[in-house]
């Protein structure tokens, strides 16, 4: 297959195209704005393969994403462009209803017109494939209840809410048009090459620079973890087999709280690169974000009786290779901290 991805160069996207270089005879097309959260450092192991190609385009572009189609010719739309730091959306909500909602509504635009024009037998292989976030539900109350497909939207978030918009969107071009789509909802993902922004690299990064590990409130939030590799065959698997018009959920199954999340980390690092003082030392809690969610779990029996999938990494298997990555690739996230891996943008890392 020829596949079409935007937003390739963050975190989940650039997971998604190495798993595909690395493991499947297809050919993608990486299609990034190269925002502050993109960086094609992540994508080096790939970035010389015949079979990957590079594009710093902004999806509300629509004359350049119009010639992105006709001279890549996609099989597959994957879409993973969008402004995701939920604290952002909270500072400066416009880029997000910006990326997360117009983005969305002309790249189906451009999706439907390119997919009408296909042959019959192209039009029958092609897919749309949404990549979105448990957010859109909201919070969970208690214990017990786990977001399913079917569960009500909820966001409570401008991030959220312009995600559960495009979600939306695309299910309305599915039905009224027949674009032949597909959505995924995912909990929490961490990993290798995680943007240092969020809490788990945060919490690596500050640790290891001796810098305090702010936990927002008492760290009672609960979330659902799940290994960004573990995520990109699911959404691999989902964009090859799963059914046109049905949404699925992908979920780790490893619930914690954030303050066990911070507190294991610690404890890695004692073991791995252990120093004078316990890391848990430089734990501190501070005023908690507004409108913060409680919790988040994800059913994900539906991706695993229907299509076969279920996660291979435990959170204690998953936490302990993503801090040893950042224990062994110093390199990368320091061109971060240090602003080199923003060289990109001006064309001097392509």
């Amino acid at each position: 297959m020829k596949i079409l991805i935007t937003g390739g160069a963050g975190f989940i996207g650039s997971a998604l195209i190495r798993y595909i270089i690395n493991h499947t005879e297809d050919s993608v097309m990486n299609v990034d704005k190269l925002t502050y959260a993109g960086n094609l450092e992540s994508l080096t192991s790939v970035a010389n393969n015949p079979r990957y190609q590079f594009a710093q385009i902004d999806i509300c572009d629509k004359t350049k994403m119009q010639q992105v189609f006709d001279e890549f010719q996609p099989d597959v739309i994957m879409n993973l462009a969008a402004e995701t730091h939920v604290d952002r959306s909270i500072d400066s909500p416009d880029a997000f209803l910006q990326t997360n909602i117009f983005g969305t509504y002309h790249l189906l635009e451009i999706s439907r017109r390119y997919w009408q024009n296909l042959s019959d037998e192209r039009q029958q292989k092609f897919r749309f494939h949404h990549i979105s976030t448990d957010e859109v539900f909201g919070d969970l109350d208690d214990t017990d209840t786990l977001f399913t497909e079917t569960t009500p939207y909820s966001p409570n978030s401008p991030y959220s809410a312009s995600k559960a918009s495009s979600d939306h969107l695309v299910r309305a071009w599915q039905r009224t048009y027949g674009l032949p789509t597909v959505i995924t909802n995912c909990s929490n993902n961490y990993g290798p090459f995680h943007f240092p922004e969020k809490l788990i690299p945060l919490m690596i990064l500050n640790a290891l620079q001796g810098k305090p590990l702010p936990v927002y409130g008492d760290g009672g939030q609960i979330r659902d973890w799940l290994f960004v590799e573990d995520h990109a065959k699911a959404l691999y698997l989902v964009v090859t087999q799963g059914k046109i018009g049905e949404s699925y959920n992908i979920g780790g199954n490893n619930e914690r709280k954030n303050i066990e999340v911070v507190e294991t980390i610690c404890a890695l690092l004692d073991e791995l690169r252990p120093q004078a003082t316990p890391y848990a030392d430089l734990i501190s809690f501070v005023k908690d974000r507004p409108g913060h969610d409680k919790r988040y779990a994800i059913d994900a029996t539906k991706i695993k009786q229907e299509l076969g999938w279920q996660p291979e990494h435990s959170f204690e298997s998953g936490i302990r290779k993503t801090v040893q990555w950042y224990l062994d690739n110093r390199t990368w996230w320091e061109n971060i901290l240090n602003g080199k891996y923003q060289l990109q943008r001006l064309g001097v890392a392509q």
